[in-house]
Formats: structure tokens, sequence, C-alpha cells
């Protein structure tokens, strides 16, 4: 079995038997097109010849490649789902990837933005503008509703339901779900819908997407990036900011004032509570914090590490 045609039966299985997004499949597919490269380096290893032993050296190759830890992680993970297809389509009987352990990595957690920097970067758009209205309404859905910035463009008018206080989101492998919204995320998509969005010029095929651009069409995850980072700065804020951290912040803060957290975990999208259980961490680091700063005890505490 070459690599070629065994790549391109992995390419089918992801799309259609998986449902994955073209840029997962890509993703995917380029680990693959790592091993691949490996295999070929030491004398053209066929995939379906490649042993445990085999995995081991390459995630030395890799390492010795300048990978981070994070990445190799992430490559391994892609080639177990490479493996576990093989063995599905009777290419191969074992799986060797089955016994290769993933590098440790260090739990990293998300930065959050308080409530009053929300406010602050809400405040910095210039209402003048005729993308100041849009803006404002941008950010009001991403922290309202916790959307990744690909549920946020991708956002359909034909999926705000105002009146049941719902949004229909297609999340990760088109995976639908619906996130309440709130009565301030409904205000500023009503004025952008009704009083800017109409006097746009809307690109044919484009209709129905609540989120446009001065040429009509859909906004880009990178423009979504260059406009809050840009409105970051005018509001001084100086942590790393980028879209998904008004959903980590959606999420942080839902969890101090005490919802559920298999709730928040509907609402965000996540298929594992694992993934969810990250904002517990947040929020005993929050817990821990507000503790030493206001107990009695705490403060004192405190004086003596000073």
């Amino acid at each position: 079995m070459d690599w070629q045609s065994t790549t391109s039966g992995f390419k089918s299985y992801l799309r259609i038997e998986r449902s994955l997004s073209a840029n997962s499949v890509d993703a995917y597919l380029r680990d693959v097109r790592r091993l691949q490269e490996y295999a070929e380096s030491v004398g053209g290893i066929a995939p379906d010849k490649v042993t445990v032993t085999d995995l081991k050296k390459f995630v030395v190759w890799v390492n010795e490649l300048g990978m981070l830890a994070a990445t190799q992680a992430r490559v391994l993970s892609g080639l177990r789902a490479f493996f576990k297809f093989m063995v599905l389509e009777n290419i191969t009987t074992d799986d060797p990837s089955a016994l290769l352990e993933s590098p440790r990595l260090s739990r990293k957690l998300p930065d959050v933005l308080s409530l009053d920097e929300i406010n602050r970067m809400i405040d910095a758009i210039d209402l003048s503008k005729p993308e100041g209205m849009r803006n404002k309404a941008m950010l009001e859905v991403l922290y309202g509703c916790g959307l990744r910035v690909s549920e946020l463009t991708g956002l359909l008018i034909s999926n705000l339901h105002f009146s049941e206080g719902f949004i229909r989101i297609v999340g990760k492998g088109n995976k639908e779900r619906f996130v309440p919204i709130g009565s301030y995320a409904i205000k500023y998509l009503r004025i952008y819908l009704d009083e800017v969005r109409v006097h746009i010029p809307v690109k044919h095929g484009k209709e129905d997407f609540a989120f446009l651009n001065r040429r009509g069409a859909p906004l880009t995850r990178v423009m979504v990036f260059i406009i809050i980072r840009d409105l970051a700065l005018r509001a001084g804020i100086l942590k790393a900011i980028s879209p998904h951290t008004f959903r980590h912040s959606f999420a942080t803060h839902l969890i101090e004032n005490g919802a559920d957290l298999r709730a928040i975990q509907d609402m965000l999208g996540h298929e594992s509570i694992t993934t969810t259980e990250i904002y517990t961490h947040l929020d005993r680091d929050y817990l821990r914090s507000t503790i030493i700063s206001h107990h009695p005890r705490g403060r004192e505490r405190r004086k003596i590490k000073q």
C-alpha cells in the first residue's frame, strides 16, 4: 500500500464519514505528510509497515526539527486518526500509535477580559463610522454568546431567533447547537441589521450572512482579529487579545457567577466536558486571588510573603 492512495482514502474518510471542515482535513493531511516525509527519508517505509518503533523515532525526528511539544502532540493526534482509519479499512491489523505516548503538556490558561475591559473595548468603537455599529454588535455577540470566530463570521440572519432568545450555530464538524442570546446582543444586532446593513450592497449569494464588510461580502476571520486587536490597543489593554478571548471571558464569567458546567459545555459546543473544565481552573485562580486580596487572613499572608 503506497502513501498516495492511503492518504487519498483517509481524506475521503475525514470529509465523508467524519464530516470535518476543509481546514480540519488539511490539518490532518499535513500530519500524515510529515510522517510520510520521515518514512521516505529512512528508506521508504510503506504506511501499512510503520511500527511503534518507527513512530518513536519519528517523534525524535520532529523534536530535532524544533517542533514544540504542543505541536508534536497535535501531530500525533492526527496520526492516531490516520492509523485508526487504516484499521477500519483493513489496510493494517495493528495500530502502531496505540502504545505511543504524547509529550506532556503544561496547561496554559487563556487570557480573560474583565467586564470593565470588555466595556472599555466596546466604548473605544467609533460609532460615527458605518462599521462602528457592526463592530459593536459583533463584540456583544462574541461576548454574549461565546462564539468561535468562524461561527461569528458564518452567522446567518435566518438563524437569529430573537423572539425565542436563541441563535442557531453550526460549529465544528457541522454540529448544530442553540445558544441563548441576551438583550444587549439583540439590541445592537437589531440596530446594525435594520439601520446599517440594509444600506450595504450585498454580494450575490451572501444575502443571509449577518456581518458584512463594506463591499457586501462576509467578514473574514483575519478581519475580525484585526478589528479586535485595534480596539484593545485603543482601550489601553496590553493582554494578548483575540476573538477567542471573548469566548474565554464568556465562559469564565459564567463560572464565576455559579453557572452549571454542563450548561456551559452545551453553549460552547464542546464535545468533551474535559475541555470545558479548564474554566474551573480559571475560576479557582480567581477565587484564590479574591481571598488573598480581601480576606483578613489572606492579607496577613500576603504581608508575610512580602
